[in-house]
């Protein structure tokens, strides 16, 4: 099953046919919102609202452990992402799609960044964060709607709430970024310590403020315009990754955990083995 997580201005599916909303719990506490299940094209889906249904939750306020945990916990294994984004390339205009394959980690230490820790260490790769299988998808399903992706882009992970300096906007483009955002860290490397597929639909909304003119630099105000004006080619192209998606078991997401987890399980407590368990199944 694909579960959704909805960004910025993305709180509902209109094709959604709702069946029922669920409370989870988790052990790292609640998620941000009911996980929201449903039919669409056909298939049952998961649908979870990263900030919130009213969009209370700043970045750094989200419990992304347990949006992951709520969403493996029902049966989900592929999640997709959706996201507003700065581009930090010309060639990225306002409006257009990204499909990030690699990550920068800008974010500060605020937001519990791993499954692991108290008493269970484990140390996953991340070379390959985004899944392949399901980033190419996504881009074959927006060519045969006709709607242009940037593959293969790299997405730097901001701390936010505020939006960026210029000299920030800067550093980001020399680092090698393509794209900045304030949450797909550590949501993108939670979901493959939890053994899923992942990948983000990222819209661009503005060019951050590395432009000469003052009047292209980002705003909230732009961020939300535009995204809701793109709400209904997001949602299309959701759909048809919905429509076509299989299920494969041998993707390396499925493996990330064999050869990661360095703490001996006889040393393990009981409820550290059903962590343990839950996320390698």
């Amino acid at each position: 099953m694909i579960g959704i997580i909805g960004g910025t201005g993305l709180y509902r599916m209109d094709a959604l046919q709702v069946t029922r909303a669920q409370e989870v719990s988790t052990p790292f506490g609640a998620p941000s919102s009911p996980v929201i299940l449903g039919v669409l094209q056909g298939r049952e889906v998961a649908f979870l609202a990263r900030h919130g249904l009213h969009h209370d939750l700043l970045p750094s306020e989200i419990n992304f452990r347990a949006n992951i945990w709520a969403l493996k916990s029902i049966g989900v294994r592929t999640v997709i992402g959706v996201s507003a984004v700065g581009s930090l390339r010309e060639e990225i205009r306002p409006g257009d799609i990204s499909l990030p394959s690699q990550y920068l980690d800008f974010t500060k230490g605020l937001r519990a960044a791993s499954f692991f820790g108290r008493g269970i260490v484990a140390h996953i790769s991340t070379a390959q964060p985004a899944c392949r299988a399901t980033a190419a998808l996504i881009a074959r399903v927006a060519r045969s709607i006709g709607t242009s992706v940037h593959e293969d882009k790299t997405y730097a992970c901001v701390e936010g709430p505020r939006l960026g300096t210029r000299a920030e906007s800067f550093f980001l483009r020399g680092a090698g970024a393509d794209l900045v955002g304030m949450t797909n860290v550590p949501e993108a490397f939670l979901a493959l310590e939890a053994q899923l597929g992942y990948c983000t639909i990222s819209l661009a909304t503005d060019y951050d403020c590395w432009l000469d003119d003052s009047t292209q630099h980002v705003s909230a105000e732009q961020v939300i315009g535009l995204f809701r004006s793109n709400l209904g080619r997001v949602q299309q192209l959701i759909a048809g990754a919905v429509a076509e998606y299989v299920e494969d078991e041998s993707r390396p997401c499925r493996q990330a955990l064999r050869s990661a987890i360095v703490t001996p399980r006889e040393q393990m407590t009981d409820e550290q083995r059903t962590i343990v368990d839950f996320l390698s199944s």
